[in-house]
């Protein structure tokens, strides 16, 4: 029987980073493989554009409701009810309590339940408490009032079954998957790119010119639970000054904070190049001696994985679902050991056999995960 799916797709694209990317690829790939169900796409206007259905069963609707606002509880279940889908999809936990129908939703990551801290917002303290309460109702009831729910890792899995009394077999794991290409530069053009984001050396001299500086990259927002600090504390050590990091992400409260404190410390081995598009980050990717992640907490770890895909050997924390996800492709650190991190730093900074065994190994770990096997899940649990 041909169902009515409806998928809130108000994070599409890159206006939802890393719930964007998913949302965006579950689409493409629905499109690919379903052929008889029909498929309602809610977007907000500012991605309403960006997703061109290429599938005649699929169908755009404008949805402008602020993510986690009163429109988005109060009003957005009013045109959910218009189209009277079989079943909604949500995306994120974000779920309206008001919407009564059949759904599923998935959860990605129980973040805000580890990383509670005032530190993590520029929210008044009185108003991020309130806001918190609400983020805990929003995804207890999700978790309770969900037909299914779909997540991203057995590690997300078994932090749900931890913290929420809900059967293991509501859950589905279903994982992430990296696309494993670099766009093609030129050498010219390449050298352009770097030199632009300050990747090679400023001496115009015969000697030094298009000569490139190694580094260390990370790709990603400032959020708290990244330990951007701790990583930046320990390239202030003496042992490991000499290691550039290049930290590439929009500029915000969280990365300003991050920049006083380089520049309070006068360290010139950290260098912001704040948002980089597409076709220039495959450049630093393809230039990096390797990529580091020392987040403290991750539900996927979508990054690392991509930039194993895209040929950069990887420093990352054990912790959380790291492990699962990139498996012995990884040089691990211990994230609450600054030692620990010092130590792996330098040896893939200077050890150049590591890398390039662990660039053989990320290159069959990306190849392991695929948006094909993610999408044929999660139509198996709308039937």
């Amino acid at each position: 029987m041909t169902m009515k799916i409806g998928i809130d797709a108000r994070f599409y694209g890159s206006l939802g980073k890393g719930l964007g990317r998913y949302t965006q690829k579950l689409i493409e790939h629905l499109e690919l493989i379903d052929t008889e169900n029909q498929y309602i796409v809610f977007l907000r206007r500012e991605n309403f554009d960006e997703y061109q259905p290429k599938n005649k069963n699929f169908r755009k609707i404008l949805a402008d409701y602020q993510w986690y606002s009163f429109s988005e509880q109060f009003l957005f279940p009013f045109l959910l009810r218009r189209f009277r889908c079989d079943v909604m999809h949500f995306p994120h936990f974000n779920v309206p309590i008001l919407y009564r129908g059949k759904f599923i939703v998935t959860i990605h990551d129980l973040i805000l339940i580890h990383f509670p801290t005032q530190r993590a917002t520029t929210l008044h303290p009185a108003w991020y408490r309130l806001k918190f309460l609400a983020y805990k109702v929003a995804i207890w009831w999700a978790i309770q009032q969900s037909r299914h729910i779909m997540t991203v890792s057995e590690y997300t899995k078994q932090d749900i079954l931890n913290h929420y009394a809900v059967a293991p077999d509501k859950i589905t794991v279903s994982y992430e998957a990296a696309d494993a290409f670099c766009r093609y530069n030129s050498q010219e053009r390449s050298l352009e790119i770097l030199q632009k984001y300050g990747l090679t050396h400023s001496n115009d001299s015969e000697k030094n010119y298009g000569i490139i500086r190694p580094y260390l990259l990370y790709v990603g927002n400032a959020y708290p639970h990244k330990n951007l600090e701790t990583l930046i504390d320990v390239l202030g050590q003496n042992d490991v000054s000499d290691v550039l990091l290049v930290l590439v992400g929009k500029e915000d409260y969280f990365y300003r904070r991050l920049k006083d404190k380089v520049q309070a410390r006068k360290m010139h081995n950290i260098l912001f190049v704040g948002f980089v598009p597409d076709d220039e980050l495959d450049v630093l990717y393809r230039f990096g001696r390797a990529y580091v992640f020392p987040s403290l907490y991750e539900g996927f770890g979508l990054p690392p994985l991509e930039a194993m895909g895209r040929g950069l050997s990887v420093l990352a924390a054990h912790t959380t679902s790291l492990p699962e996800v990139l498996e012995d492709a990884a040089l691990y650190f211990y994230p609450d050991k600054p030692h620990s991190l010092e130590m792996s730093l330098r040896r893939i900074w200077i050890d150049e056999s590591m890398r390039n065994e662990l660039r053989v190994k990320g290159y069959a770990q990306a190849g392991k995960f695929d948006w094909y096997s993610m999408a044929q899940d999660t139509l198996k649990q709308y039937e």
